[in-house]
């Protein structure tokens, strides 16, 4: 057995440093009904709150997305790529479907050498999960800097002739760096979540060991997104809102004492019925829905970086993931207190 005096005091792990990237190419839904979808510019942002969303071109990937998001984040941190000891990326969407990761492909980008590298994948819950675990290894003093990064490229396997799916999803990154704080802040609660008996109300057919692509698979669009959207919503807000509530219960917390909730910007509509089932005013609550539209499990460090100027020093911010699996998750993050 491993002693305690070995493994190290534990710390506090906190976000130091946060960048994102998106795709050049802004596609409006306007642009999406001059494809000739039959549907309006109202009709997707009254389904789903999004006015536009950003595309990555054939030549742009995840990794490519990825890596300028991380040398955001480092520069936003103000530390060198030397400085990580290790690198997770969330995404469904790597260069490769099997090998190499993403997280290796980034590691050769950014120059780094020689440290642990992994992708995790849980679909939308994705950056729940991998700060997660980045911020466990820094906690248990087995790691100082991790950096975690969401990217989802998810408009290359949607059908965009299905107008239930393709006005949703834009492309693009989020990355994190996560290192010690001081004492109090930072990562302060994980709860991760899930429920296989959902996985086929959001899922992909093909590509896979149990339905290998195939000319026929590709002819029947297995290859791209499935979801039954109804079934998606139901399952979100059922589990969110008893979840949300357990995690304040169990740590004394109430509504009120949040700063901001960070949900994963899938829909309007989800955030704003948990919004009403637990009192979140207005003002706790900030989203980006119209400008990005749902980038999967890079949404929730997007809208980090775009709110990070104005998180007060000690504000509790909560960050509330869920998709595919289905999965979901809550973390309560203690802004500041960088060393």
């Amino acid at each position: 057995m491993i002693s305690n005096s070995l493994l190290g005091p534990l710390v506090s792990a906190g976000i130091i440093g946060v960048g994102k990237a998106l795709p050049d190419n802004a596609v409006s839904n306007q642009d999406i009904v001059d494809m000739g979808l039959d549907t309006s510019d109202s009709w997707i942002t009254e389904r789903t709150g999004i006015k536009n969303r950003y595309i990555a071109d054939e030549n742009t990937s995840s990794v490519d997305l990825a890596t300028i998001a991380a040398k955001r984040a480092l520069e936003d941190a103000g530390i060198e790529v030397d400085s990580l000891d290790g690198i997770i990326v969330s995404t469904t969407t790597p260069d490769y479907s099997m090998f190499p990761s993403a997280a290796c492909l980034l590691q050769s980008r950014l120059g780094a050498r020689n440290i642990f590298a992994l992708d995790v994948s849980a679909a939308c819950t994705g950056f729940n999960y991998a700060l997660s675990t980045g911020s466990q290894f820094v906690r248990t003093g087995q790691m100082k800097t991790v950096l975690v990064v969401a990217v989802d490229c998810l408009s290359k396997f949607v059908d965009w002739t299905d107008r239930s799916v393709c006005p949703l999803f834009g492309d693009g990154a989020g990355a994190v760096i996560v290192s010690e704080v001081k004492e109090g802040y930072g990562v302060l609660t994980i709860d991760l979540s899930s429920d296989g008996r959902y996985g086929d109300i959001l899922k992909v057919q093909a590509g896979g060991s149990r339905q290998p692509m195939t000319q026929d698979s590709f002819d029947n669009k297995d290859h791209l997104i499935q979801m039954a959207g109804r079934a998606v919503f139901k399952t979100a807000v059922s589990k969110l809102v008893p979840s949300i509530r357990s995690v304040l219960e169990k740590y004394e917390l109430s509504v009120e004492d949040i700063g901001t909730f960070v949900f994963h910007q899938a829909n309007i509509r989800i955030i704003e019925f948990v919004k009403e089932k637990l009192g979140i005013a207005d003002e706790q609550l900030y989203t980006n829905i119209h400008k990005y539209g749902n980038t999967s499990s890079a949404s929730i460090p997007i809208v980090l970086d775009d709110k990070k100027s104005s998180f007060k020093d000690g504000e509790l911010v909560m960050l509330i993931g869920f998709g595919a699996g289905f999965a979901w998750g809550v973390n309560i993050v203690k802004w500041g207190g960088r060393l």
